[in-house]
C-alpha cells in the first residue's frame, strides 16, 4: 500500500487463460522456501515478512498484507504488511468484516476469496473509499485464511495499484499464501505448546505423566528407564515393552546411518539436539515426530541421562501433502490438472494416445444457468468421462477442455465415437435443468512432449468445420505448424511492438459521390518496422488468438484522436467483439474525447455483421449506451455473414459498409453486382447511407455512382497514409 497521489492506471482483463508449467514452479518454489524456513524454526513475523515480499515478486506494483480477526472483539487487524506505511496499517486496524468492508472484510464475512478490480467504484469498498483514495489502492484480491474447521479467521491479500482481475496463477497464489500461513500459526501455536512444556519440564523435572508430547528418558548409556502414557498412547509401547532397551526399537529404518552420527554429535557439542524424525509404531505403521533430545547434567557436569520429548507433527506434513496436492490437481473436479499432465507428457516412455476434449458452447451455459451450474456440469462431465474411459488418465486442461491419455496406439478413434454416441443418446439432468452437451474432439499420437501440442492443433482444425467433430493429427494437422511458428513469429513481433509503441495509424480516405470530396477517414492499424510498415495481415489474426486486439485498439483510439484534434474530419475506428467483451469501450472512448476535445459525432464506429447480429446482450448495450453518447454506429464487411436487417433496424445504425469482395468485381461479376443492389435498396428504404469498398478503378467508380451508394473507399481515390 505505497501512497501514490498518482491517477491508478486502467487496465483490463484479458481472456483467462491456464497456469503454465514455470508458474506452478514458481509456487512450489514459494511453498519450499517458506517451509524450509518453517524447518529452520525462523520466527512468524520473518516467515509472513518472507510470503509477503516473495507474493508481492510476483505481481509488480502491487502490496501483500495478512489480516486476522480478533476473537474477542470480532475486528480485524494487520497481521503483517512490510510494505505498507503505518499509516495503512492503522487505517486498517480495527476493521469490521462486511459487505462494505473491502475485500478482505468481504472475504472473512463470506468466508470466499473476494476479487475486486475496481475499488474507486465497488460496492464493496464504500466503507474503505477513504483508503482506497488515500493510497491509490486500485484494486485488492483477498483470500480467507482458515482455522482447522473450515472458518475464517483471517485474510491473505495483494492490494495493486492498477485497475486489474486475477489470472488463474494468481489465484492459485493466493489460495497457497493463504494456506501456507493457517499452517504457520498452527505451527506457532503449537510450538508455544511445545516450549511451555520444555519450560515445564526443565523447571519441574516431574509430572511428565500429564504431558501431551510423548516422552522418554534414557541413562547415560542410552537406556530407556522411564516413558510417559502420551508415549504409549502415541507410539504404542508399553513400559513393559521399552524399560531398559535402546531407542533404536522406535526407528524406522528411512534415515542414513551418518543421520543418527550427527544427531550425538550435535547433543555432544550443544547439549541437545531438535529435528524432524520418522519412528516406527508398534503396530509397523510409521509416523513423523518433531524430536527434541536434551542431555541432562548434575554438579559435576557429567551426563547422567537424556530426556528426549516426541511431538506429532502428522497435521503439519498432511498440511504439506495437501497444498502439493492441490498443485497438481484442480479443486473444481479433483481431477489431475494442467501441471499434471505435462509432467506425464513430459516423462513419456511408450507410444500413447491422447484426446483434448472441449464442449461445446459452454459459455452459453455459464451465461444462461450462471456459474454454479456450470460448476456442477464440469463435475458430472468429469465423472462421465472416467467412466467411459476406464482405460485411461483424465486430467482437466482448463476451463471446460478435459484430456484423456491411454497407452494405446489405435483407442483414439474408438473412445471418441464412444463417448459422441454416450452425449447423444443421454441427457445431463444438474440441479433441476436437463441439457444436452457435446464436445469437440483434437487427439494425437505419440512418446514425445509434443503430443499435446498436436492434440491442441487438431483441435482447432477440427473446430473449423464445426462443433461436435473431431480429428485425429495427420498431414492436416502438420500444416497448422507451420502457423504455430507464424504465430510465435507474429506474436513476439506485436508484443514488442508494444513494449516500443511502435502501432501507428494510417488513415484511408472515404470519397462522398455527391461532393465529389473526402470528407471522412477510416483509421487503419500498422506496425512501424525495422525498415517496412507492417501490414495487419501479418499480425491481426495473431493478436486476436493471444488476446491483444483490445490493447492495439486502446492505442489506436488514443493515436487517432490526439492527429484528429488538429484536423477537423469525420473519421472511423474498428471495433471487435473483443472489445466489446472487455467493456471499456464507453469509458475509455469518452475519456479520450474529453482529453482531445473530440466531438463523439466526430467518430465512426465500425463494428463487424456479425457482431451486430449475433452477440451478447450485454454487448448491445455498449452499443446502445455509445450510440447515446453521439457516436456513430457503421456495419463494417455487410453481407459476409448474417445479415439481420432487424438488428440493424434496432441499433439505428448509421452507416453500410458493403464487403469488398463484391465491390471489386462488381463490374465482372453478375451475383457481386446483384448482392450489391439488394443492400442499397435496403439501405436506402431504411435511410442509411452506404460505403463500397476496394473501390480501385474508374469502371467500378461508375457502377457505384449509378446504383446511387453514397461513398466510396478504396485505392481509387486515397492510399492509406501515415499522420507523418
Amino acid at each position: 500500500m505505497k501512497k501514490n497521489n498518482s491517477r491508478c492506471l486502467t487496465l483490463n482483463d484479458i481472456e483467462e487463460v491456464p497456469i503454465s508449467s514455470k508458474e506452478y514452479e514458481t509456487i512450489s518454489e514459494l511453498q519450499n522456501e517458506l517451509f524450509k524456513m518453517l524447518a529452520q524454526q525462523k520466527s512468524t513475523d520473518e516467515l509472513l515478512e518472507k510470503l509477503c515480499s516473495m507474493a508481492e515478486a510476483l505481481l509488480p506494483n502491487s502490496v501483500a498484507s495478512s489480516m486476522l480477526v480478533d476473537k474477542r472483539t470480532g475486528l480485524m487487524h494487520v497481521l503483517s504488511a512490510p510494505s505498507v506505511p503505518q499509516s495503512g496499517v492503522d487505517a486498517l486496524n480495527g476493521l469490521k468484516p462486511g459487505l462494505g468492508g473491502g475485500s478482505c472484510g468481504n472475504a472473512v464475512f463470506s468466508n470466499q476469496a473476494t476479487y475486486v478490480k475496481d475499488t474507486f467504484s465497488d460496492s464493496r469498498w464504500v466503507d474503505l473509499r477513504q483508503v482506497a483514495y488515500d493510497f491509490n489502492i486500485c484494486s485488492c484480491w483477498s483470500m480467507p485464511i482458515k482455522d482447522e474447521k473450515g472458518k475464517a479467521i483471517g485474510t491473505f491479500a495483494l492490494s495493486s495499484f492498477e485497475h486489474r482481475s486475477p489470472s488463474s496463477f494468481h489465484k492459485k497464489l493466493l489460495e497457497t499464501c493463504a494456506y501456507i500461513i493457517s499452517i504457520i500459526l498452527k505451527y506457532e501455536a503449537q510450538d508455544a505448546i511445545l516450549l511451555k512444556q520444555n519450560k515445564r519440564i526443565e523447571l519441574l523435572g516431574v509430572a511428565i505423566e500429564q504431558a501431551r508430547e510423548g516422552v522418554m528418558i534414557t541413562d547415560k548409556n542410552n537406556h530407556i528407564i522411564e516413558i510417559n502414557q502420551a508415549f504409549t498412547d502415541i507410539l504404542g509401547y508399553t513400559k513393559e515393552d521399552t524399560l531398559g532397551k535402546s531407542p533404536s526399537l522406535l526407528s524406522s529404518g528411512n534415515r542414513p546411518e551418518n543421520f543418527y552420527q550427527n544427531m550425538w554429535m550435535e547433543i555432544k557439542k550443544h547439549k541437545n539436539w531438535n529435528g524432524e524424525i520418522v519412528n516406527r509404531k508398534k503396530d509397523g505403521t510409521l509416523l513423523t515426530q518433531w524430536l527434541s533430545i536434551s542431555a541432562i547434567y548434575f554438579s559435576d557436569n557429567i551426563v547422567e541421562n537424556y530426556l528426549a520429548i516426541f511431538t506429532d507433527i502428522s497435521n503439519i506434513k498432511k498440511a504439506q501433502q495437501e497444498i502439493e496436492y492441490m498443485l497438481y490437481h484442480d479443486t473444481l473436479t479433483n481431477l489431475p490438472n494442467q501441471k499434471s499432465l505435462l509432467v506425464k507428457v513430459e516423462n513419456l516412455k511408450t507410444n500413447t494416445s491422447l484426446i483434448v476434449l472441449n464442449i461445446d458452447n459452454f459459455s452459453y451455459i455459464n451465461d444462461g444457468y450462471g456459474f454454479d451450474v456450470g460448476n456442477s456440469i464440469l463435475k458430472k462431465v468429469s465423472l462421465l468421462i472416467k467412466e467411459l474411459a476406464p482405460e485411461g488418465f483424465v486430467y482437466r486442461l482448463n476451463a471446460d477442455e478435459f484430456v484423456i491419455l491411454c497407452e494405446s496406439k489405435d483407442i483414439a478413434k474408438a473412445l471418441i465415437i464412444k463417448i459422441k454416441s454416450y452425449f447423444y443418446k443421454n441427457s445431463l439432468i444438474v440441479d433441476g435443468i436437463t441439457l444436452n452437451i457435446s464436445f469437440t474432439y483434437g487427439a494425437s499420437y505419440g512418446k514425445s512432449k509434443e503430443i499435446l501440442r498436436d492434440a491442441i492443433l487438431a483441435l482447432k482444425e477440427a473446430k473449423r468445420f464445426g462443433k461436435n467433430r473431431y480429428l485425429i493429427s495427420s498431414e492436416s494437422v502438420k500444416i497448422s505448424k507451420e502457423e504455430r511458428n507464424h504465430f510465435i513469429y507474429a506474436n513476439n513481433m506485436i508484443h514488442k511492438a508494444l513494449e516500443e509503441d511502435k502501432f501507428i495509424p494510417y488513415f484511408q480516405g472515404i470519397y462522398n459521390n455527391k461532393s465529389c470530396e473526402i470528407e471522412k477517414y477510416e483509421t487503419l492499424v500498422r506496425i512501424d518496422g525495422i525498415d517496412k510498415i507492417i501490414s495487419p495481415i501479418d499480425f491481426l489474426e495473431t493478436a486476436k488468438l493471444s488476446g491483444l486486439i483490445p490493447e492495439i485498439t486502446k492505442i489506436m483510439i488514443d493515436k487517432s484522436f490526439a492527429f484528429m484534434k488538429n484536423n477537423n474530419f469525420s473519421f472511423s475506428l474498428n471495433i471487435t467483439e473483443d472489445d466489446l467483451s472487455m467493456d471499456y469501450l464507453v469509458s475509455y472512448l469518452t475519456e479520450k474525447s474529453y482529453t482531445y476535445g473530440i466531438d463523439p459525432k466526430r467518430v465512426i464506429l465500425e463494428i463487424l455483421e456479425g457482431v451486430s447480429s449475433s452477440s451478447k446482450n450485454s454487448n448491445i448495450s455498449q452499443l446502445e449506451a455509445l450510440k447515446s453518447l453521439g457516436y456513430n454506429l457503421a456495419i463494417d464487411d455487410f453481407g459476409t455473414e448474417y445479415s439481420n436487417f432487424e438488428r440493424i433496424l434496432d441499433l439505428d445504425i448509421d452507416f453500410l459498409k458493403i464487403d469488398g469482395k463484391y465491390i471489386k468485381d462488381i463490374d465482372t461479376n453478375k451475383k457481386s453486382y446483384e448482392i450489391t443492389k439488394a443492400i442499397v435498396y435496403f439501405a436506402k428504404n431504411a435511410n442509411i447511407p452506404v460505403i463500397a469498398e476496394f473501390v480501385h478503378n474508374k469502371k467500378i467508380q461508375k457502377i457505384i455512382e449509378e446504383l446511387g451508394i453514397e461513398y466510396s473507399q478504396g485505392y481509387y481515390f486515397s492510399e492509406p497514409n501515415s499522420i507523418n
